[in-house]
């Protein structure tokens, strides 16, 4: 089974190792560095240019894998909700796939199911239980 392309498993790494605490460490630490050579070099135009030169790299470079990250996150996500409404007896099966609706159907799903919402928090103001199918 194929893992899938190169950028998809050098951004998976990545982000792995990324995310862990002696990577932090590490640039903690060479900010220190860069501090503690600042009477070293006069505190110098180039002296700052390279720490803002290095962390505009960096930045740059890791909005990239944040983002493949998070579309590949929020991709699993979906399945798995999808999943679960069409394994769910009586749920609506048309809500499969929302996230790829026009904004304009998606909005119309969103009112019908605050409307349900509202009619819910009703029955539980007088009383009435707010589990169930609406349907009859």
């Amino acid at each position: 089974m194929q893992n899938g392309s190169w950028y998809s498993r050098f951004a998976k790494l990545a982000a792995q190792v990324c995310g862990r605490p002696p990577v932090f460490a590490l640039a903690v630490g060479v900010i220190v560095l860069w501090v503690v050579t600042g009477p070293i070099f006069g505190f110098s135009d180039t002296w700052q240019l390279v720490i803002n030169t290095g962390t505009t790299i960096v930045t740059f470079l890791m909005v990239f894998l944040i983002q493949n990250t998070q579309n590949r996150d929020t991709e699993a996500i979906q399945v798995k909700l999808d999943e679960l409404i069409r394994a769910t007896k009586g749920a609506h099966n048309a809500l499969l796939d929302l996230e790829e609706l026009e904004q304009e159907k998606l909005d119309a799903f969103r009112k019908k199911y605050e409307a349900l919402a509202a009619a819910a928090r009703a029955d539980l103001d007088v009383g009435a239980l707010d589990t169930g199918t609406p349907e009859p």
